[in-house]
């Protein structure tokens, strides 16, 4: 049976932490290894692990230098075949972890597999479906996202590719996607595995205005890289539009549309079929110059509302 092993990196999620470790806890697989890395909560998160402590592999509270920190912390104390991490304020679908395993066993020579995932709220109410797809390497490299809670990598991959990048903050599982890809395949499962929570106090919200600067900062990292350089020349473009519209989103998840307006002009004149992709970008960012911002509040609530619907039926 294989082992599989989970790492949930957390600092002060007490409102969500709990689900999270359920979430795991619950899954069907049999096997499966759990450690969870608080980065020293004051909130207490510390109270709720020790609750689940005799179920848990492993477990610390002390400081760390953030999330990939926590994670390269647990994944030296993993043994599992197949390993992923779980940040705390995401959670697992039923059936999640079995179903990597299977997908594993289909795909013998594939690093690391990717599925779907939820987007909720913070009460848990689905605002949107991230469907994922087929990337390539030039996909990565011009910011085709995958959706990281849904993702299972094998041991020998991540042995391979090594740690992740303490220096990234925002991106850092996104630079270590397009290592993996480097240096073998990876694949997308179309199945719901995971729900991805987005709430004020998220990285992807609270500080969104710092994901933009990570995506130019892994542009020049690839352009150095003896392998990455020539794939990414021959993508360079689009790439470099990819990541102003990359901007662009993130501007305006931080409110400042003027500069989500630049960020989508530049990617336009750079590569206009990667800008004209997310129009909606453009749309929401010209609706909140013009004061008209409540109207896009309207279509998301609207949006919102027939998934939640859905999801009941």
């Amino acid at each position: 049976m294989t082992l599989v092993s989970i790492i949930t990196p957390s600092y002060n999620q007490a409102a969500y932490l709990e689900v999270a470790i359920r979430s795991v806890l619950g899954q069907d697989h049999p096997q499966i290894e759990y450690l969870i890395i608080d980065g020293g909560s004051t909130d207490g998160s510390v109270e709720i692990i020790k609750k689940y402590a005799d179920r848990l592999a492993w477990w610390v509270s002390e400081p760390d230098s953030g999330q990939a920190d926590a994670i390269n912390k647990g994944f030296v104390r993993t043994h599992g075949e197949i390993v992923a991490w779980l940040n705390s304020d995401d959670y697992y679908l039923p059936d999640a972890i079995s179903d990597a395993v299977t997908a594993f066993s289909l795909y013998p020579d594939t690093m690391m597999i990717h599925g779907d995932a939820l987007a909720v709220d913070e009460q848990g109410r689905t605002i949107n479906r991230l469907s994922g797809r087929q990337l390539s390497l030039e996909d990565l490299l011009c910011f085709q996202i995958i959706n990281q809670p849904a993702v299972f990598v094998r041991r020998s991959a991540w042995e391979k590719a090594g740690k992740l990048d303490a220096s990234l903050h925002f991106l850092l599982d996104h630079q270590f996607w397009i290592r993996l890809a480097s240096m073998g395949s990876i694949r997308h499962i179309p199945q719901y595995w995971a729900a991805a929570r987005f709430h004020a106090a998220a990285k992807n919200r609270a500080r969104a205005l710092d994901f933009g600067s990570e995506a130019t900062r892994i542009l020049v990292w690839a352009g150095q890289d003896p392998v990455l350089a020539p794939i990414l020349a021959n993508v360079s473009h689009r790439a470099r539009a990819s990541a102003q519209r990359f901007n662009a989103r993130y501007y305006l998840d931080g409110g400042r549309a003027w500069q989500a307006l630049k960020s989508w002009t530049h990617a336009f004149w750079l590569h206009p079929p990667t800008a004209l992709a997310r129009m909606n970008l453009l749309i929401s960012s010209i609706l909140m110059l013009t004061g008209m911002s409540v109207l896009r509040e309207r279509i998301l609530i609207n949006r919102r509302a027939r998934l939640s619907a859905g999801d009941k039926t």
